[in-house]
């Protein structure tokens, strides 16, 4: 398992420079808050908006995610735990204010980036339009 990149993946790449070339920057391999110990692939600070870009296999894709030959139990638990831990993950940071985006290593990094833009350009509206200093 030593073999598998936590982060800087063909697919991770692949949606960093399709978000970078909409003009957006952001932090990579980041956690969004602190206190918590989870860590984003791309982190919009001042937008608060988190992106996780998830393996088909590790977090049970719904249209790619095969189930192992060997010790499938131990790998269906695994898998099981990931989801519950990104549902968690989800959950936790939405109480924080932070706006959460899932994109599947499958998916198209153009059609991925036209969502993480969306959800930065919302998040940004949104704090805009909160009373605050400078907002008014």
């Amino acid at each position: 398992m030593r073999a598998n990149r936590s982060r800087d993946t063909g697919p991770e790449l692949a949606l960093r420079r399709a978000v970078h070339g909409r003009g957006l920057r952001y932090r990579v391999a980041a956690r969004p808050v602190k206190e918590l110990r989870r860590t984003a692939d791309l982190v919009f600070t001042k937008a608060r908006v988190a992106v996780f870009l998830d393996g088909c296999f590790w977090h049970g894709c719904p249209e790619h995610h095969t189930g192992a030959v060997r010790n499938a139990d131990y790998w269906a638990a695994k898998v099981e735990q990931n989801r519950n831990r990104a549902a968690d993950t989800d959950r936790r940071l939405d109480e924080a204010g932070w706006t959460v985006v899932r994109v599947w290593e499958h998916e198209n990094p153009l059609d991925a980036a036209d969502r993480v833009e969306a959800a930065v350009i919302e998040a940004r509206r949104a704090a805009a339009r909160r009373p605050g200093p400078g907002n008014g």
